[in-house]
């Protein structure tokens, strides 16, 4: 969960735009009273004053715990700080920072975690590049169980790989200033940040030209849906024509709920082709989904062309063989936008280069985790974080590439990257990944370029999985769209017509 005051945000390197600040004459002083500040207000808002331990590290992180810990004792609270240095080793920022809490400080093995029912993490934050030890690394595990508060990022989990090499804090709230790192977003580093806020600190404007963002948080102010406002007189085929491409007898259900999701996603005419052995069984299931048969030597690009396909959905229960794979470049030949999911792309696992050949910028692939692996082994087994390793496969690809999950990351062949957080674990179960090829294909269909079709629908099916109860399926996700695509009407319309009121 995130501050929603801050809504549309970049990801950021670590101490980029600190580094910035300082260069811009906003000094590490300033910096660090305000994210002492946001700490303490963070806490103060979400508990009632208790007896609270702050630990406090021996550089900037630990200088942001002094500071929340003077702020939180003039509220009246019960602070007793207990710190890595003592405060006449501390230096620069931290030390002027420790300067100002006049109760005592004791070392952290004098810590008792059972004293205590908060505890505020700020001994390393974003900044340690190796393993917890000593010390922190047994309060990391001493409070375990405990309701822990962490200054920027949980200790031991590093802020840029998003992963802990060994112990660390897991924190049931995390207040990070300006922008996210990578490990507020990407598992399993956001996993260990509980709640996140994000807090303003002042970092002077011009920032993201100075240091250039690593990523977007995927969010509706960065894109439009087509088709939530239909104009007068518009008609089926002018609201998109999407094509899907099933499986054969009893491999027909993951195509099925694409088709279903294109036209709730917005497409205004959608075709579901079948092979022969297929056609009933799609037809007895659907009602507004057009079903169609194609011979079993079909070139499938005339196939395409014969049903004026916009975009098409190929891969979902499509059957990993030589017609898939067949049928996958005949299609990209026939040059309309394409979703590649599923078998799809893993038909290509013994010659990936192949489809990388083909492929063309109207194209979104969308693997999980395992398919990725196929296609992109060497991509797979690296130590770059998904934002690094997605841009590079989209890169390679010359596609865009949704690379799914809880942290779902879509990345552009142009470098561009987004993370996707607005999703639920409910998400997890079959079927979830065919509506969301559907949605996509829906959004091209209409118009979407294939970087803000993948953006948007990510999103949308997210909010719709958000929506679901225990229990629930993809059937009745499906059922949750509506309601998803309406809510990103109304935010989309609340931001025009406050942008207006500002101009008025």
């Amino acid at each position: 969960m995130t501050d929603s005051r801050h809504a549309v945000l970049t990801v950021e390197a670590m101490g980029a735009a600190d580094s910035y600040a300082v260069e811009q004459g906003r000094s590490g002083a300033a910096l660090m009273d305000a994210a002492g500040e946001a700490i303490a207000g963070a806490i103060a808002e979400r508990w009632s004053s208790r007896p609270i331990a702050v630990l406090c590290g021996p550089g900037d992180n630990g200088g942001d715990g002094w500071e929340a810990a003077a702020r939180l004792s003039a509220r009246g609270w019960p602070v007793e700080v207990f710190t890595l240095r003592p405060k006449p080793e501390l230096k620069g920022d931290a030390a002027r920072a420790a300067a100002k809490w006049r109760g005592e400080a004791r070392g952290l093995e004098e810590c008792d975690p059972e004293r205590f029912d908060l505890v505020l993490d700020a001994l390393f934050g974003a900044g340690l590049s190796r393993p917890l030890d000593g010390e922190p690394a047994r309060l990391a595990e001493a409070f375990r169980g405990k309701t822990v508060i962490a200054a920027d990022v949980p200790s031991g989990v590093h802020g840029d790989r998003a992963r802990a090499e060994g112990p660390a804090f897991k924190a049931a709230l995390t207040v990070t200033f300006h922008r996210f790192k990578p490990a507020h977003l990407l598992h399993p580093g956001r996993a260990a940040c509980g709640e996140i806020v994000l807090a303003d600190i002042g970092i002077p404007d011009g920032w993201a030209k100075q240091a250039a963002p690593i990523a977007e948080h995927n969010h509706p102010d960065l894109w439009t849906v087509p088709g939530l406002e239909i104009e007068v007189g518009a008609h089926k085929h002018q609201r998109g024509r999407l094509c899907v491409l099933s499986g054969g007898h009893g491999a027909s259900g993951a195509a099925r709920l694409a088709a279903q999701s294109g036209l709730v996603g917005g497409a205004g005419y959608v075709t579901l082709l079948c092979p022969p052995d297929a056609l009933t069984e799609c037809a007895a299931s659907l009602q507004a989904v057009v079903t169609r048969a194609f011979g079993p030597e079909a070139d499938f690009a005339a196939v395409l062309n014969e049903h004026r396909a916009q975009a098409a959905v190929l891969g979902p229960g499509a059957g990993k063989d030589a017609e898939t794979r067949r049928r996958v470049l005949q299609a990209l030949d026939q040059g309309a936008s394409l979703v590649l999911d599923a078998d799809a792309l893993t038909v290509f696992e013994d010659a990936p280069q192949g489809l990388f050949e083909a492929l063309h910028e109207r194209c979104v692939l969308t693997p999980h985790a395992g398919e990725f692996a196929k296609v992109f082994p060497d991509l797979a087994d690296g130590v770059e974080t998904k934002i690094e390793i997605a841009r590079a496969a989209s890169r390679r690809a010359g596609a865009v590439l949704v690379l799914k999950g809880p942290d779902t990351v879509i990345a552009a062949p142009d470098g561009r990257v987004r993370v996707n957080t607005h999703a639920s674990a409910r998400l997890s179960t079959a079927g979830t990944g065919d509506v969301l090829a559907g949605v996509i294909g829906a959004l091209m269909a209409q118009g979407a370029g294939a970087f803000e079709a993948a953006s948007a629908a990510v999103w949308v099916h997210g909010e719709a999985g958000r929506r679901l109860g225990p229990g629930d399926t993809a059937g009745e996700l499906i059922a949750r769209l509506p309601g998803a695509l309406r809510h990103v009407r109304d935010m989309q319309s609340r931001k025009t017509a406050l942008r207006r009121l500002i101009q008025s």
